[in-house]
């Protein structure tokens, strides 16, 4: 003899766990391939020669001039990472050490190669901003991403995020442009794939 109320609840369950692996499923295709190493390709552009000069107001340009000067001298300057302080951002994605990134469909992990706390979440959910006193300030910040599909083919082109929450000291880069000390930075980045050259390069733009 059969039992109809056991036998009904197993095809409800198996609906269910259908259902659930459904609404998770991770489209990979739709997403850029971000694999792979990432590396720096070159010096800050504004210690380069014959390169722009920072966009420095007068007083901190003055603070750069000095850190710069301590550090030809042999001195640790403004670099956090001196003073065994995660680089924070944005200096973490100068890319100081190889990074890799993981994408997901709610979070997308940037993982650098390195002793300190260097990595983020991006959190790409749909979630709002947390309300005072909800996420404690981090060296890293809280990032909040959106996803571009640009030329409408199902497919997303970019990542465009905005970080803020911070806690200092934090430079901009390993030369120790500094940021402003109240810490209220608000960090855009728009991270694609060079489609020029999409097998080798991709971008991350400030």
């Amino acid at each position: 003899m059969h039992n109809r109320p056991l036998l009904g609840m197993i095809v409800f369950a198996t609906a269910l766990v259908a259902t659930v692996s459904g609404a998770f499923a991770h489209d990979e295709k739709k997403y850029l391939d971000l694999r792979g190493q990432w590396s720096r390709v070159g010096p800050p552009r504004w210690v380069t020669p014959n390169g722009p000069k920072a966009p420095l107001t007068a007083e901190y340009q003055r603070v750069y001039d000095e850190n710069l000067a301590e550090m030809k001298a042999g001195g640790p300057g403004n670099w956090p990472s001196s003073y065994c302080i995660p680089q924070g951002m944005p200096a973490m994605m100068n890319l100081y050490d190889p990074m890799e990134v993981i994408v997901t469909s709610e979070t997308t992990y940037i993982l650098i190669s390195h002793i300190n706390d260097s990595y983020r979440r991006i959190y790409t959910d749909g979630r709002d901003w947390p309300k005072d006193g909800e996420a404690d300030p981090t060296f890293a910040g809280y990032s909040i991403g959106r996803w571009i599909d640009e030329d409408g083919d199902g497919k997303y082109d970019a990542l465009e995020v905005e970080t803020r929450n911070f806690k200092g000291p934090r430079a901009f880069e390993s030369t120790g442009l500094p940021l402003h000390r109240d810490n209220k930075s608000i960090i855009k980045e728009r991270i694609y794939l060079d489609k020029t050259t999409p097998a080798c390069c991709g971008t991350i733009s400030p």
